[in-house]
């Protein structure tokens, strides 16, 4: 017997600022939704404007997690304190383990121009915090992309299709799916998602119709999914453009310190302590 997942929850998001006075969107990690285990934060970028973006995220640390970039438009250079240096041009995801401690930046590599994407901060195990950073990244050209019926097009970032398109991601600790999913007006698309796992949407364009319900989920907007083992989306209208994610739960405490998520509250004091040090 099967399960439809339907939406519980639904949120603008909340303006914010990061980094050096980046102007984005706080869908996850905001008061309105303040995680949705394993996810901490999810964060949406958009502007045109270089004094929106153009300050980035300089040299800052991370502890605990995982944090995954994935860019519509523009191009952001990456490094870290290892050596490790690239560039994320549009359709490309980075996905950077940050484990037991790493020192990074993200700067834009433009100008001007119109800079798109998202960040999500997915935790990790406690067994796993202190495991060696390491780093999954893919251009667009790399990414599977799936051409289903119907004009349904997906792009694989990590998980598998109910088709059997395995994403370039991979990622045992909480088996997340990362799907980026157009879809013609009218048509539907259907995926199995573990009944283990919490899971949302965000529509990046159009409107989509979840669960047969007829109240549409519009651009912009994040629906959380409730429990279940499917999930069925449809367009309304007009062509639309979604992210379908979703993840293992832990079901572990967490205790965040700003760039630092832990366990306990002695792990984040002693992860500032080692930041200060120069472990990292």
């Amino acid at each position: 017997m099967t399960l439809l997942r339907k939406i519980i929850k639904r949120s603008v998001g909340q303006r914010a600022s990061d980094g050096a006075g980046v102007r984005l969107t706080r869908l996850i990690g905001s008061p309105e939704i303040d995680m949705l285990d394993p996810f901490l934060l999810l964060d949406c970028f958009e502007s045109d404007n270089p004094d929106d973006y153009i300050g980035g995220f300089p040299e800052h640390p991370h502890r605990g997690f995982e944090t995954v970039t994935y860019l519509l438009a523009g191009r952001m250079r990456h490094k870290d304190n290892a050596g490790h240096e690239g560039v994320i041009a549009p359709g490309g995801v980075q996905w950077m383990t940050a484990g037991r401690g790493i020192v990074h930046s993200e700067m834009p590599e433009q100008e001007d121009g119109l800079l798109k994407g998202f960040q999500l901060w997915v935790n990790l195990p406690a067994k796993d915090k202190m495991s060696a950073p390491a780093y999954q990244e893919f251009s667009a050209e790399t990414i599977p992309v799936e051409n289903q019926s119907d004009g349904v097009i997906v792009r694989v970032i990590s998980g598998q299709t109910d088709e059997g398109t395995v994403g370039a991601v991979k990622n045992t600790w909480t088996h997340p799916l990362y799907l980026d999913i157009s879809l013609k007006a009218g048509s539907s698309f259907h995926q199995a998602i573990p009944p283990s796992h919490n899971g949302f949407i965000y529509v990046i364009e159009g409107a989509i119709e979840a669960d047969d319900a007829q109240d549409m989920v519009k651009a912009k907007q994040l629906a959380v999914l409730g429990d279940g083992d499917h999930v069925t989306l449809r367009a309304g209208t007009e062509d639309s453009r979604l992210l379908l994610i979703a993840g293992q739960r832990l079901n572990e405490d967490v205790a965040r310190g700003g760039p630092f998520v832990m366990n306990t509250r002695a792990e984040v004091m002693q992860a500032f302590q080692d930041y200060q040090n120069g472990k990292f």
